[in-house]
């Protein structure tokens, strides 16, 4: 099968930026050029897609997302999260461990890996446990884990306390070349908070989470990962704090790599004053001035990727009263818009947030994609940049519908998703 994709803007980061056809043949990128359509034999056999006005990116790469199979499907499965990934341009997903059971096992990441075989929509690649059970005290079988299709460890929202554990943790990741993610969260500076702690938190008598919480492991998570010469990355940054010691630490060249979330750069803590549980995430929303760190280190390349931190969640468990309602929001259709916002602000460039989606998350975790070089799978995601639409939270492919952004007019659409050329998504 042929597919000619005709007269978009393509951005494939570092290698193009501009208007050009692409060709795809046999789930493969077969030529990209200014004009194809005229070279091509046997046209009659191709299908052709007009992209006028549209971007033409390699798909979307999330390193971050929740889908909760097995064990806590009424909140997301991997068909309906790979649904949603594809709706939100994404044709790569890295999982998070934080299943029933959690996948700690060769087990786990193989069913893991069949329920995403028989979703057949986005790449879905798991994310293994540090520790058994989580519990963050044995380690899992790490080299177990990589042979079994985990690209990266991490306990994900459960911090590994113990700082041996987290070395001999990294020790282990390092002989099998895989990232070690870590939350940054002092459990005993966060214990029993809900939101930022700060000004808005005390005017509301909520218990607050302070910045320290997330810098001081932060610091210890680098200064383990220099000592270990392992490769450490840093999920969901959202300090200023936590910018300086990331910025401070690739100076010194110690192998690290970071993070941010859309809601993170979007929003600050003063969303919380409607008491809405769905401004309640961990790490929680911070100050503008913690939002501006942000934004410079996304610029300068402090922060590598932008990741959504896709946690879903089913209604009724959000509709409780702020301190005992989980923490987490669902990402993946949202973050593109998102993203375009930082591009409308002089944040970043076009390219360099298409990158920040794409060839950079491809990097950090060494996965083959995030590129339209010719020979490259034909994973490919077609944008209206300039199309505006009202998020209505019952029209998004997740299962859950915890979204702070329910009634916001967003700018970006995805239009067309495409996974080893076939296409997998299209707008209504």
């Amino acid at each position: 099968m042929r597919i000619l994709i005709k007269g978009g803007h393509v951005i494939d980061p570092g290698r193009r930026n501009g208007q050009a056809d692409v060709l795809i043949e046999n789930g493969k990128i077969q030529a990209i050029d200014v004009s194809l359509q005229g070279t091509l034999k046997n046209p009659k056999s191709v299908t052709i897609i007009d992209a006028t006005d549209l971007l033409i990116c390699p798909g979307f790469i999330d390193l971050h997302v929740h889908f909760r199979e097995p064990g806590f499907e009424y909140k997301e499965t991997i068909a309906s999260g790979v649904n949603s990934a594809v709706a939100g341009g994404f044709t790569t997903v890295c999982c998070m461990p934080n299943t029933n059971p959690v996948n700690d096992s060769q087990s786990i990441t193989d069913f893991i890996l069949q329920q995403a075989k028989i979703a057949n929509k986005a790449r879905v690649f798991p994310i293994g446990a540090i520790t058994k059970g989580s519990k963050g005290e044995e380690l899992s079988e790490i080299g177990e884990l990589h042979e079994a299709g985990c690209v990266a460890i991490s306990d994900d929202g459960i911090p590994v306390m113990n700082s041996l554990v987290m070395r001999r943790a990294m020790e282990y990741a390092r002989a099998f070349d895989l990232p070690v993610i870590d939350h940054c969260e002092d459990v005993h500076l966060s214990a029993g908070g809900s939101m930022n702690e700060g000004f808005v938190s005390t005017e509301l008598g909520i218990p607050g989470i302070p910045n320290a919480a997330e810098e001081v492991m932060v610091a210890r998570n680098i200064f383990l990962a220099e000592l270990t010469k392992s490769r450490l990355h840093l999920p969901h940054v959202s300090t200023i704090g936590s910018v300086r010691l990331l910025r401070e630490a690739k100076s010194r060249g110690v192998a690290v790599t970071a993070e941010a979330c859309p809601h993170h750069f979007t929003l600050t803590d003063e969303a919380v004053r409607a008491f809405d549980t769905n401004a309640k995430m961990n790490p929680p929303l911070r100050t503008d001035a913690d939002v501006q760190a942000i934004k410079e280190a996304l610029t300068d390349g402090s922060i590598d990727i932008i990741a959504t931190d896709h946690a879903p969640h089913a209604t009724h468990e959000k509709q409780r009263q702020f301190d005992n309602a989980p923490f987490g929001i669902i990402g993946l259709e949202t973050a593109f818009p998102l993203t375009l916002n930082l591009v409308e602000e002089g944040v970043l460039t076009m390219e360099q947030a298409v990158a920040k989606l794409t060839s950079e998350p491809a990097r950090v975790f060494n996965l083959p994609y995030g590129s339209l070089v010719v020979g490259a799978d034909a994973d490919v995601t077609l944008i209206d940049p300039k199309k505006s639409w009202t998020l209505d939270p019952n029209r998004l492919h997740s299962k859950s519908r915890n979204t702070p952004f329910a009634g916001w007019t967003l700018k970006g659409k995805v239009v067309k998703t495409f996974v080893g050329g076939r296409l997998v998504y299209e707008a209504n």
